[in-house]
């Protein structure tokens, strides 16, 4: 009979977690819950007061967090409990673990790191982008120079062979005068 019961139990506590395991949404509202506690954690010890300006570099940077955390977070759902995990680098990193209703996140040093990271790579993106603005500029004058002096080079030698053919033209009446006399 006390194995029967510890089965109904065990039985009960998993059919428990199966039901109230949190859905994929739940995950990306904690780890939303989490960038943003950090961001405003961040800012707050780099010494940027709360204005407007601030709260909206934080909210690109929430945006752009929700928006990698859209395309790169993976949900598993083992049914009894679920976890989101990332793929940073070829190394796989376990974001949260839902159990029971609750979503608990991992990690704070590992978002830290990579919000860096991105905050450096879209530095990085922007210099090369504006790198490679002022190289198409430039090639583009270049070319636009190349075509002037094609144009120029072509009107040169329309115009000497305008001259030459009325040259030619000149001679021509000069032998037919002489051959005349």
């Amino acid at each position: 009979m006390k194995k029967l019961l510890w089965i109904v139990i065990v039985l009960l506590v998993a059919v428990v977690m199966a039901v109230t395991a949190p859905a994929e949404e739940k995950h990306k509202e904690a780890m939303m819950k989490a960038v943003k506690e950090y961001v405003d954690e961040e800012a707050e010890n780099r010494g940027f007061g709360d204005n407007g300006i601030t709260r909206l570099g934080k909210n690109v940077v929430v945006q752009a967090v929700k928006t990698a955390l859209n395309s790169k977070l993976k949900f598993d759902n083992y049914y009894l409990f679920n976890m989101t995990h990332v793929t940073l680098d070829g190394e796989d990193k376990t974001l949260s673990l839902g159990i029971l209703g609750m979503v608990v996140t991992f990690d704070k040093d590992m978002l830290r790191e990579n919000l860096e990271e991105a905050t450096r790579t879209k530095e990085v993106e922007k210099v090369e982008k504006a790198a490679a603005k002022e190289e198409a500029r430039e090639l583009k004058r270049q070319l636009k120079e190349q075509r002037k002096l094609e144009k120029k080079l072509a009107k040169e030698k329309r115009r000497q062979e305008r001259a030459a053919a009325k040259e030619a033209k000149r001679k021509a009446k000069e032998e037919s005068k002489k051959s005349k006399i």
